[in-house]
C-alpha cells in the first residue's frame, strides 16, 4: 500500500513538471516572439509544434516563419496543418497568403476560389473562413464568403452585420447602409442593434460621409413604401443623430397623422429642439400640438413652452427689441388669465416673472408673482425650490444681496446632493464673487467642479479659474474686484456702467492678467447691444494678444459666430472656424466649428 502511494506521487510530481515545462515553454516562446526574437521563437514553437501541433503553436510558428521570410518553411507548415485538418478551409487561406508572400498571387487566388467553391452550409465554418480572410486582410473575399453564405442559409443567416462592417470598412458606405436597412426590413425586431450600429458608425464620420450615403439610401426605401412606419420611424432617429430637426419635424407630423399619437411626439420634439437652440423649428413643433391635438394638457404645456420659445427668440437678436417683449408680455398674462392657477401653470407664473424683471424693470409684479408660487407649491419641493431660485435672482439684481444669498442657502441646504442644490450653491458662489468675497466663492467652486451637471460644472472650473488667475502674487485683489463689480452692473442690466468700469480697469491694469477677461467682457456687452464690429474688433483683439490664453479658442469661436450670424461676412467667419480647426485642435469648439465651417462651405452636413 505504502509502495503504492509513493508511485502516485512520483507520477504525480512527473505529470507536473512536464505541464510546468510545456507551459514555460510556451510562454519563453511567447517572450521570444514579442522581443522580435523570431529565430528563437521559430525554433522554440518548431519543436512545440511537432510535439503539440495546436492552433496556438501553429500560429505563433507560422508568423515566425513569415518575419524570417522563410516561405518555403512556411508553405510546409501550412501544408502539414492543413493535411492534419481537411475540412478546415481556413488553411487554404494561410497556404494563399504564403504564396502571396512568394509572389504567386495567381496560385493564391485558385486556393481562395477553392475555399469559397467548398464551402458546407454551416454557420460557423463560414464565419471562420471569412475571418480567416479578414486576419490576411482580404476583406473582398471575405466579403464574397458571406455573400455565399447568405445563399446558402437564407433566410436564417443573411450576415448582414458582417457584410455592413466589411464595407463600412472598404468606405462603401452605400452598401453598408442597404446592409443595415435590408437587414431591418428582414428582421423588424432587430431595430434598435441596427440603430446601435449606425451610431457608432456616425460617431467616427467628420466628413459626413456616412450619414450622406445612409440618409440617401434610407430615402429611397421611404419613397418606395411610404407606409412603412418602421422605415419613418429610422427615418426620424437619423434626423435627430444629424441634428436635422427640419427633416425630424417632417417625420413627426407625418408619424403623428398616421398613428394619432394627438401630438406627444411633436411636443418631446420640441424639447429636444430647445435643448439644442433650434428654437425656431420647437415654435413650429409646440404650434402644431396647439392647433392639432385635443389633449388640454398637452395643449397647455405646449402654451406655455412656446412663450419661452419665443422668449428665448427674442433675447437672442442683438439689440433686443422691447416692443417684441412687452407683447410677449401681454400674451404671457392672457395665458395666464385664462388657465387660471394650476399647476401646469406654474413655470409660465416663474417665465413670466424673468421677464418682467430682467427686461421690463418691473421687480416688484415679478417679486410679488414669485412669492405668490413660493406658497402655492407647497406640495412640488422642486418647483418651490426653483421659484425660490429665481426670486433670490430678482434680489439680487434689485441690490438685495443678503435676501439673495439666504434663499439660495436654502435651496442649497434642502437638495445638498441633487443638481438644483448644485445650482443653488453655485449661484450662491457667483454672488460672492459679484461683492468681492473671492475666497469663499473659489472654496464652494472647488467642490461644485465635480458636481454632477456638467452644465455647472464647467461654469464653476471657469469662475474659479477667473478668480485663482487674477489675484496676485501679493493677495491684491484690486483688479479682480474692478472686473467682479463690471459682471455686476452687467447682470443689473446696466450696460453703460459696466462698460465704463471695465475701460478704466483696462486703463489702470494694462498688463495685468484679466486684461482677456476684461475684453471678453465688452466684447459681450457690445454685442448684445447690437454693436457689431466693435464686438469683432475686440474678439480679434484677444485671439491677437492673448490667443495662447485659455480664453484663445473662445474669442476666436466667437469671433467666428459673430461673423456668420450678425455681420453675414461668410468669408471671414470661414476663415475664422478654419483657424480655430487649425491652432486649437483639442478645443471643446471644434466639433461645432467644423459643422459650422461645412455647413458655410456648402457640403452635406451630418
Amino acid at each position: 500500500m505504502l509502495f503504492l502511494l509513493v508511485l502516485i506521487f512520483a507520477l504525480s510530481g512527473q505529470a507536473v513538471t512536464v505541464f510546468a515545462q510545456a507551459v514555460t515553454d510556451e510562454q519563453l516562446g511567447l517572450q521570444y516572439y514579442n522581443n522580435r526574437e523570431f529565430d528563437k521563437a521559430a525554433t522554440l514553437f518548431g519543436r512545440l509544434f511537432d510535439e503539440k501541433p495546436s492552433v496556438y503553436n501553429y500560429t505563433y510558428l507560422l508568423q515566425s516563419l513569415l518575419e524570417l521570410n522563410n516561405l518555403d518553411e512556411a508553405e510546409k507548415i501550412v501544408k502539414r496543418q492543413a493535411k492534419r485538418n481537411p475540412e478546415d478551409s481556413r488553411y487554404l487561406v494561410d497556404q494563399g497568403y504564403v504564396l502571396i508572400r512568394a509572389n504567386q498571387s495567381s496560385k493564391a487566388a485558385k486556393l481562395y476560389e477553392q475555399a469559397i467553391k467548398e464551402l458546407p452550409a454551416d454557420q460557423r465554418k463560414i464565419a471562420e473562413l471569412a475571418n480567416a480572410f479578414q486576419v490576411r486582410r482580404e476583406n473582398d473575399y471575405a466579403i464574397r464568403t458571406y455573400l455565399k453564405g447568405r445563399q446558402l442559409l437564407s433566410p436564417d443567416y443573411t450576415f448582414g452585420f458582417e457584410l455592413a462592417m466589411l464595407y463600412e470598412v472598404q468606405g462603401s458606405f452605400d452598401r453598408m447602409a442597404n446592409e443595415y436597412l435590408e437587414l431591418v426590413e428582414v428582421r423588424p425586431e432587430m431595430l434598435k442593434q441596427v440603430q446601435d450600429r449606425l451610431q457608432n458608425s456616425l460617431a467616427n464620420d467628420p466628413e459626413g460621409l456616412k450619414s450622406e450615403a445612409i440618409r440617401i439610401a434610407l430615402l429611397r426605401k421611404v419613397q418606395k413604401a411610404p407606409d412603412d412606419v418602421m422605415l419613418s420611424e429610422l427615418m426620424l432617429w437619423l434626423s435627430i443623430q444629424l441634428k436635422d430637426f427640419n427633416a425630424a419635424f417632417i417625420q413627426v407630423k407625418a408619424l403623428d397623422r398616421r398613428l394619432d399619437e394627438n401630438g406627444g411626439r411633436a411636443f418631446a420634439l420640441g424639447q429636444l429642439c430647445v435643448a439644442n437652440e433650434e428654437f425656431s423649428i420647437a415654435s413650429e413643433a409646440y404650434s402644431y400640438v396647439i392647433d392639432k391635438s385635443d389633449d388640454p394638457t398637452l395643449v397647455i404645456q405646449s402654451r406655455i413652452e412656446l412663450l419661452r420659445t419665443e422668449y428665448e427668440i427674442i433675447t437672442r437678436k442683438y439689440p433686443v427689441s422691447l416692443p417684441e417683449l412687452e407683447k410677449l408680455e401681454v400674451r404671457y398674462q392672457k395665458t395666464l388669465e385664462e388657465a387660471g392657477r394650476n399647476p401646469l401653470i406654474f413655470p409660465l407664473i416663474r417665465n413670466l416673472a424673468h421677464l418682467q424683471a430682467f427686461y421690463l424693470g418691473n421687480t416688484t409684479s415679478a417679486i410679488a408673482l414669485l412669492e405668490e408660487l413660493v406658497g402655492l407649491t407647497d406640495s412640488d419641493r422642486l418647483m418651490q425650490a426653483n421659484s425660490k431660485l429665481e426670486l433670490a435672482d430678482i434680489y439680487l439684481f434689485t441690490g438685495d444681496p443678503w435676501e439673495a444669498t439666504l434663499l439660495y442657502s436654502q435651496v442649497d441646504k434642502a437638495f445638498k446632493n441633487e443638481p438644483i442644490g448644485h445650482e443653488a450653491r453655485y449661484r450662491n458662489a457667483r454672488l460672492s464673487f459679484y461683492i468681492g468675497e473671492f475666497a469663499w466663492s473659489g472654496a464652494q467652486l472647488n467642490v461644485l467642479k465635480a458636481a454632477t451637471s456638467k452644465l455647472i460644472a464647467n461654469d464653476a472650473m471657469a469662475l474659479s479659474l477667473l478668480i485663482s488667475d487674477n489675484i496676485e502674487e501679493d493677495s491684491s485683489t484690486v483688479a479682480l474686484g474692478t472686473y467682479a463689480r463690471a459682471d455686476l452692473l452687467l447682470y443689473r442690466n446696466q450696460p453703460e456702467a459696466a462698460i465704463g468700469v471695465l475701460d478704466s480697469l483696462m486703463d489702470a491694469f494694462p498688463f495685468h492678467s484679466i486684461m482677456d477677461d476684461a475684453l471678453m467682457k465688452k466684447a459681450e456687452i457690445l454685442m448684445k447691444q447690437g454693436n457689431f464690429q466693435e464686438s469683432a474688433s475686440l474678439y480679434q483683439k484677444v485671439v491677437s494678444d492673448y490667443g495662447d490664453g485659455i480664453l484663445g479658442d473662445d474669442a476666436l469661436f466667437k469671433l467666428a459666430v459673430l461673423y456668420e450670424t450678425h455681420l453675414q461676412d461668410t468669408t471671414k467667419a470661414m476663415a475664422a472656424y478654419q483657424e480655430l480647426l487649425v491652432k486649437y485642435s483639442g478645443s471643446l469648439y471644434t466639433v461645432e466649428a467644423r459643422k459650422r465651417f461645412r455647413t458655410l462651405r456648402g457640403d452635406p452636413v451630418n
